[in-house]
């Protein structure tokens, strides 16, 4: 009887089946609010008009031409799609290559000023695009790449620059110096080391610094508005405006074209979501 009372007295309280239900219940209505707005946008793409403002549920008839139409008529969002494709991944790559080696230095060197370019690297987040699209433009004319992608992709780089930096010194801080210093006893040199031995071991906050680089990408619309008036290189964010008309807004080919225009991120995340999670708390221990 006393070693029963001992049981029951160190059970933990997760273990209780009234605690996991309650838990298993939260999680499905967590799920089910994040979850119902693209749900809503997935219906809507496949009603006619009529069907939109009678706020049903569902559609009285489901009308999967008008997926179709989004990408198959002369309004095709493929074009756009393709475009910020090569926006993000361009703008990813270059925040990538020029924030491991800063992110590197941060977290390995010693050097006068470090901590205030640190500070520097972190007050940049607070600058929005709005305040300095005026600069902004007057850079990419003298430059000659006003109303190019190419132009989008350095825009959209410097922006996450700062990100990419602060979260991959986090993740370089977290693997052990002496990893890198058993390579160079090997005979490795520094370069040597930081390849074959930091970036392997720092691939999870790699990747999710890449995923959250890339969606801010593909996410940015104000400069590209701004910047972009040829209609063959404007990204998704700003190509699906061609729905929106000045005496009416066409919702079923709206959210039919948003319902694609979500896709290449599912699929990304669906890809390196197993390091996701190691990613986003290497950077949260000290070596």
């Amino acid at each position: 009887m006393k070693q029963g009372n001992k049981l029951k007295a160190v059970r933990k309280p997760g273990n209780r089946p009234a605690v996991r239900a309650a838990l298993y219940l939260f999680v499905i209505l967590m799920c089910v609010v994040i979850l119902y707005p693209y749900f809503v946008m997935f219906t809507y793409g496949a009603r006619n008009t009529a069907d939109i403002m009678s706020g049903n549920v569902f559609p009285e008839k489901w009308i999967w031409a008008n997926y179709a139409y989004v990408l198959f008529s002369n309004r095709s969002v493929v074009r756009y799609l393709l475009n910020s494709v090569f926006i993000s991944f361009g703008a990813t790559a270059i925040a990538i290559i020029c924030g491991i080696p800063a992110a590197y230095a941060l977290a390995r060197m010693r050097f006068r000023g470090r901590k205030i370019f640190m500070a520097i690297v972190i007050l940049s987040q607070m600058f929005s695009p709005v305040v300095l699209l005026v600069g902004i433009q007057r850079v990419l004319l003298t430059f000659g790449l006003n109303n190019s992608d190419l132009g989008l992709i350095l825009i959209d780089a410097a922006f996450n620059q700062a990100f990419a930096i602060w979260l991959l010194q986090g993740t370089f801080r977290s693997i052990s110096p002496e990893m890198e210093q058993a390579a160079t006893i090997d005979g490795c040199s520094t370069i040597q080391s930081v390849t074959r031995v930091l970036l392997p071991m720092a691939a999870p906050g790699i990747v999710t610094t890449l995923i959250f680089v890339f969606i801010n990408a593909w996410n940015e619309y104000t400069i590209a508005f701004v910047m972009i008036s040829d209609d063959r290189l404007k990204p998704i964010t700003v190509g699906i405006n061609l729905f929106n008309g000045y005496n009416m807004i066409e919702w079923n080919y709206l959210f039919a074209a948003s319902v694609f225009a979500t896709v290449p991120v599912v699929i990304l995340f669906i890809c390196i979501e197993k390091n996701l999670v190691s990613g986003l708390t290497s950077g949260g221990v000290k070596s």
